[in-house]
């Protein structure tokens, strides 16, 4: 038998991970190709090769690409090149080729991401549930209720010591005559919570959750499988009362007790919000959620368990409560089954609290021989380093900026908000793409990151961050408006406002204020374990906001130390990921406290050298560009720097 050979104008390119493939006309290139495939590959510039979002690496056929242009160039380093990274819009092919789709080149995922990795955990959840057959009672045999549903348990099932709930012999002797004396006994720890009739025990699930300042985001589980069987996500209902946790306990210390409990009651109602909705996608009664498993940064600890938070604000920060929580859900108001556990798991201390745990321990940093910097980005910022050595973590406000706060057209991820932004260094077009590919109305985050990196990488605006004016004779977009210099991103006839749409001197100051916080918090981390940037063997970048960031253009504003892209990895949102973990198994929960006291917590604000490494990552990428090699040949290559 003869295989088929490809005529020589026939060409094959197969693209992973998609595992797409088809035969194609020699000469298309590779844009076209995963078009005609329905491949997922970002191109702000509809194939133009100016925006340099499309970027692929390959893994064979490099012999049979064009060779690159001077528009290729423009948007690959030297390291890049040398890896097999090229413009899908520019790269022509000749010869079949397996093309590998970076995650910073694709599209993107929903906006308000709930997603994180998925760790195979063995379950062992601290609620389980046991049917048991109890001997009625006999006028020779008169023992009360709950003495013979204990002793059915020590004889069958080897269970002794154990406690029962004042609620559960509330209605003991009624639950267990319904069930014609076989019932399921719903057990938490060493204690009865539940007696239900006849055998529910497949029925036991739980729910998790991440509080996080902006997003909450929940998960229904079912502790038999540990398997997620609905989840969703809601904007944190505090928002009025504060954009960030310090405006929120600030207005508890202002107003007193009634403001505290009006902060817990916004929570507790928007996480009863996503309880009914994954109870109802999944066809669940709240009454079968027998445990609450709940994580979030120490503001959020106290707002969530009314905690008076007012010391947690001032120096020298101390938390309340360092060790996990247990309550029962319904003090809390939370849905449920009426004598549900509601856990919290432990916190570092200081704004470093149960969100950072569950990262560390969904990472397993703390059993690694290699060095991690785990950069948890969010409304506050989160930051480790280390391995089974020790870990060392702190904590930045950089997320206020970076969610819209304080940015004249700032706001979040939603319908209409442009994500991605690319300007042609030599033209200065602008390409930008918005959520929903709706008209414009502002900028999120992701775009909030492109927006100063294309406008340094383009010279509008220098390494201080300051707007060059002569860029005002090559431009229409740049001009003086109310506030100062502003570039226009999207002008009123193209958007869903009545106004331009810019970026401001004023707005690019507050990027410089939160890129440099993030940055200064990795780099006093490193000093103060002695760590250089070769010694990092993996970037971890959580947080549903870190997932949507284009990594070049982060790296090349200098919001975290320059580390090899292929050593950095995204993981969505981890600390859920972490709270699921240790919902399912006792082991895990364990471990959690185990990290809470073996991490050290790093106060930033008393470090010596906090001033100074903040004004010199103020700079874009910093005052040391030493530190930033391979950015600083980009930037010279584009002219931008001598």
């Amino acid at each position: 038998m003869v295989s088929h050979i490809p005529a020589p104008d026939e060409v094959e390119i197969v693209f992973q991970p998609y595992g797409a493939r088809k035969k194609f006309p020699a000469g298309i290139n590779l844009w076209e190709a995963a078009k005609a495939l329905g491949v997922d590959i970002s191109s702000l510039c509809a194939g133009k090769g100016t925006c340099g979002k499309c970027k692929v690496k390959l893994t064979k056929g490099l012999e049979g690409l064009s060779p690159p242009g001077q528009r290729e160039l423009k948007h690959i380093s030297e390291d890049e090149m040398k890896v097999n990274i090229r413009l899908a819009c520019q790269a022509k092919v000749m010869k079949s080729a397996i093309v590998f789709v970076p995650e910073r080149s694709r599209v993107g995922k929903q906006r308000l991401q709930t997603e994180g990795m998925e760790i195979a955990v063995e379950p062992n959840p601290l609620v389980k549930k046991i049917f048991v057959k109890v001997t009625p009672p006999t006028l020779h045999d008169m023992r009360a209720d709950e003495d013979r549903l204990l002793e059915a348990l020590k004889e069958t099932h080897g269970l002794s010591n154990i406690k029962v709930d004042f609620e559960v012999v509330r209605t003991l002797p009624i639950v267990l005559r319904k069930g014609n004396w076989e019932v399921t006994v719903v057990l938490w720890k060493d204690e009865i919570r539940g007696v239900e009739p006849g055998n529910t025990t497949e029925r036991c699930f739980g729910f998790a959750s991440d509080i996080g300042t902006t997003k909450l985001a929940g998960f229904l589980m079912d502790l038999n499988t540990g398997k997620v069987i609905s989840l969703a996500a809601r904007m944190n209902p505090q928002i009025p009362l504060g954009e960030d946790v310090m405006s929120r306990i600030t207005h508890a210390m202002m107003n007193g007790w009634e403001a505290a409990v009006e902060l817990q009651k916004a929570v507790i109602g928007g996480l009863n919000e996503i309880i009914d909705e994954c109870c109802e996608k999944a066809k669940v009664k709240v009454e079968e959620i027998y445990e609450l498993n709940f994580v979030g940064n120490t503001a959020m600890q106290l707002l969530f368990l009314g905690v008076w938070p007012q010391y947690a604000a001032l120096a020298p920060y101390p938390a309340v409560v360092r060790r996990g929580m247990d309550v029962h859900a319904n003090k809390l108001g939370l849905k449920s089954h009426p004598n549900a556990n509601t856990h919290f798991l432990p916190v570092i201390g200081g704004f470093v609290g149960a969100d950072n745990v569950a990262v560390v321990l969904a990472s397993n940093m703390l059993e690694a021989d290699d060095m991690t910097l785990a950069i948890d980005i969010g409304t506050n910022t989160e930051i480790d380093l280390g391995n089974k050595n020790g870990i060392l973590s702190d904590s930045c406000a950089s997320g206020p900026a970076f969610e819209g706060m304080e940015v004249r057209f700032g706001m979040r991820a939603s319908t209409g908000a442009i994500e991605r932004i690319s300007i042609d260094p030599d033209s200065l077009d602008i390409f930008y793409r918005t959520i929903g590919d709706e008209k414009p109305v502002g900028i999120c985050g992701s775009a909030l990151v492109d927006a100063p990196a294309e406008m340094f990488k383009s010279g509008i605006i220098n390494t201080k961050g300051a707007f060059v004016p002569e860029f005002e004779k090559r431009t229409k977009r740049i001009r003086k408006g109310p506030q100062g210099w502003e570039y226009v991103v999207a002008w009123k006839d193209e958007t869903n406002t009545d106004t331009d749409i810019t970026v401001t001197q004023a707005d690019v100051r507050e990027l410089q204020k939160a890129k440099a916080a993030m940055h200064t918090g990795a780099e006093i981390l490193m000093r103060r374990m002695n760590v250089k940037e070769d010694d990092i063997a993996h970037l971890v970048i959580a947080g549903a906001f870190g997932n949507y960031v284009d990594p070049e253009n982060a790296r090349i504003l200098g919001m975290y130390p320059e580390i090899a892209m292929d050593r950095i990895k995204f993981v969505g949102n981890i600390a859920g990921t972490g709270s699921r973990m240790s919902l399912i198994s006792e082991e895990m929960r364990e471990y959690a406290e185990k990290i809470s006291k073996t991490v050290k917590y790093l106060e930033l604000a008393v470090d010596p050298d906090f001033q100074d490494e903040y004004m010199k990552s103020f700079y874009f990428p910093h005052a040391n560009l030493d530190r930033y090699p391979v950015t600083t040949k980009l930037l010279q290559k584009l002219g931008r720097l001598p």
